[in-house]
C-alpha cells in the first residue's frame, strides 16, 4: 500500500502543535505521532516537514525518531500488539504469551502478520518494556491501550477478534481504535472517548482502600523535623 503524502492540512496541524509550546521544538514528539497517524510510520518526508517547521536539522528529528520505540520506520498493523516482557510480567507469563503469539502469527518481534483471506484488519507484534501496570501482570497492550491479566489463550483470542474486525474493548479504557487513530490522539487531537470505559481497577485501588479502612494518611510535610546543617 502506498504511503499517503503530507498535505497542507497536515502541515497546518503540525504548525498548530508546535504553536502550543513556548519553545516550538518541544512539540516534536506529538508532531511525530501526527506524521504516523497520516503516513503510518516516520518517513523522510515527515522528518523534513517537522524539521522545516521547527527550524532544526533533519538529523535532529531523525535522532529523536530513532531513539523512541513508539516511532516506527516501517509500517505496523491496524492493531499493534505489545507484550510486556520485563521482569514481573515475564515471570507471571509474559514470555509465554509472547512466544505463543509469535508462533500463532508466524512472525518475529516487531513484524506484521500476513493478512489471511477473510481477515479485515492486520496485526503486528512487539515485545515492549515495562508499562507501569505490574499490578495487572502479565500485561499486553493494543495500540497503547491496556489488556490486563492475560494468558496465552486469551491473548490469541484478542488477536483473532481484532483480525476478524470484531469490536474489542481495553481493560481500563475505551474500545480499541486503529493504530493511526491512536496516533492522532497521541498527537493531541482528542477523539472524544477519554471517559469511555473504566480508568482504574481494584488492584490499583487496593492500597488506597486499605489506607482508608485503617485511617492511614500521608505525613504532613510541614510537621517534618528540620534538617540539621553543618557549620
Amino acid at each position: 500500500m502506498s504511503t499517503p503524502p503530507i498535505l497542507d492540512k497536515t502541515l497546518d496541524e503540525l504548525r498548530e502543535i508546535a504553536a502550543r509550546y513556548p519553545e516550538p521544538r518541544s512539540g516534536l514528539l506529538p508532531m511525530l505521532h501526527l506524521v504516523q497517524s497520516v503516513q503510518g510510520r516516520i518517513t523522510p518526508e515527515g522528518i523534513e516537514a517537522c524539521a522545516a517547521i521547527l527550524d532544526i536539522s533533519p538529523a535532529e528529528v531523525s535522532g529523536v525518531a530513532t531513539f523512541y520505540t513508539m516511532y516506527k520506520r516501517h509500517g505496523v498493523g491496524d492493531y499493534h500488539v505489545g507484550v510486556c516482557t520485563n521482569t514481573l510480567c515475564a515471570v507471571m507469563g509474559g514470555d509465554a504469551i509472547f512466544e505463543r503469539l509469535k508462533d500463532h502469527l508466524d512472525i518475529g518481534n516487531d513484524e506484521v502478520a500476513v493478512q489471511r483471506q477473510g481477515d479485515s484488519k492486520t496485526v503486528s507484534l512487539e515485545h515492549i518494556e515495562c508499562n507501569a501496570a505490574c499490578d495487572f501482570a502479565p500485561v499486553m497492550m493494543v495500540n497503547w491501550e491496556f489488556m490486563d491479566n492475560q494468558t496465552p489463550d486469551s491473548a490469541v483470542q484478542v488477536v483473532e477478534a481484532l483480525r476478524s474486525g470484531h469490536e474489542v474493548s481495553s481493560t481500563r479504557g475505551p474500545k480499541l481504535c486503529t493504530w493511526r487513530e491512536a496516533e492522532r490522539v497521541l498527537a493531541g487531537f482528542p477523539d472524544g472517548r477519554a471517559d469511555e470505559g473504566p480508568t482504574a481497577g481494584e488492584a490499583s485501588l487496593a492500597g488506597l482502600r486499605i489506607a482508608r479502612e485503617r485511617g492511614w494518611t500521608a505525613p504532613d510535610p510541614s510537621e517534618a523535623p528540620a534538617k540539621e546543617t553543618g557549620q
